[in-house]
């Protein structure tokens, strides 16, 4: 089995909650699965920068993946982790396939209760501190400096690479201009899949939905 894919959950998460593993286990039937766990989420050390420098634990994970043996690798990204998987295919490179899924588009978007929710655990010390004790997640203080690329930008990067862009018409945390100003600054080979009834990233994603994945990522690196 020559693909490696390397799958970066969102943030709060972890891969050994139960909604990853479940993930692992349906995309294990289309190349070995690399999962972890993003710096200051579940048993990894550090603190979180929301996207910012986890774009080199991602890279960790996929030099991983090389020294094992996979010859091919995809990165499938979910929520934070689709951010980071479209920036890493941007700026880093040396992937054969990106898949974002129930990812932003740009940062700072405050439209709906849960992204408010979140920004008030990112940016205030009582938020953090709610973070740590209820999700595991340790949040670095401070503001980015320089404010990193952003997704809709970084998608225009990947070419040649194929990107797949997925997102539920239910998503509660980042409306659908999220995905169509994705789709639309990257450049071919893309596709965007807008599923219905759809909510947001791992917890919501049928095994159906992976497997569909699963076997666009093998078709795209055959």
């Amino acid at each position: 089995m020559n693909t490696g894919l390397v799958l970066a959950h969102g943030f709060t998460g972890s891969w050994r909650e139960r909604s990853a593993r479940r993930i692992v286990h349906v995309l294990s039937e289309y190349g070995g699965v690399v999962a972890f766990d993003f710096r200051g989420h579940g048993r990894s050390g550090g603190e979180t920068t929301v996207g910012d420098l986890e774009v080199l634990d991602v890279e960790a994970a996929v030099r991983h993946a090389r020294v094992v043996g996979y010859s091919k690798i995809a990165l499938v990204g979910f929520s934070m982790g689709a951010a980071v998987a479209v920036r890493h295919a941007a700026l880093r490179g040396g992937v054969d396939a990106v898949v974002a899924v129930s990812g932003p588009a740009r940062w700072y978007y405050r439209g709906t209760k849960p992204m408010r929710q979140v920004h008030w655990a990112i940016e205030r010390p009582l938020g953090r501190w709610a973070a740590r004790m209820a999700k595991r997640t340790r949040i670095a203080r401070g503001q980015w400096d320089p404010i990193p690329m952003p997704p809709h930008e970084a998608a225009a990067l990947i070419s040649p690479t194929p990107l797949l862009i997925v997102h539920g018409d239910a998503d509660t945390f980042f409306p659908l201009d999220h995905p169509h100003q994705l789709y639309a600054g990257a450049r071919e080979p893309k596709e965007l899949w807008i599923e219905p009834g759809y909510g947001h990233a791992e917890s919501a994603a049928t095994p159906d939905l992976i497997r569909r994945i699963g076997k666009w990522i093998a078709s795209n690196l055959s």
